[in-house]
């Protein structure tokens, strides 16, 4: 039978929940303010790992940006944290990216509940104008 998570998806997982931990009690830095982690990817060999994040509150995509040079920089202490917490006889390099695709899934989802609403409105206004000819022909 065979296996349903390889190993890099279980490595994966652990690195998320223990950086979402990590994180917010371990770096001092005020400007990074408060991180989402979306996604842990580790090559298959667990040499290397990608994290992808989203920071709460920033401003624009150079904020983003910013905050992923930062947490790059603490990269290696983390990686330390890392060691201390799993089980393992390396841990992978850490590598933060911005990732804006929850942003972007965001914007897009106000877009259609935009357009939804304006062709409802639309709807209601064809309806109410077709009911006002067929009362002035009787």
């Amino acid at each position: 039978m065979p296996r349903e998570f390889t190993r890099a998806d279980r490595v994966s997982d652990a690195i998320q929940r223990l950086l979402a931990k990590l994180i917010p009690q371990e770096v001092r830095d005020p400007r990074i303010g408060m991180v989402n982690i979306n996604d842990v990817t580790v090559s298959r060999d667990m040499a290397f790992a990608k994290v992808y994040v989203t920071f709460v509150g920033s401003e624009s995509d150079e904020d983003g940006i910013e905050g992923a040079k930062r947490l790059n920089g603490a990269a290696g202490f983390l990686r330390t944290l890392l060691a201390k917490e799993m089980n393992m006889r390396t841990v992978p390099k850490v590598q933060f990216y911005y990732d804006k695709t929850a942003i972007r899934g965001q914007e897009l989802s106000s877009l259609i509940d935009r357009a939804v609403a304006d062709d409802r409105a639309r709807h209601r206004r064809e309806a109410s104008d077709g009911q006002d000819d067929s009362d002035g022909e009787t």
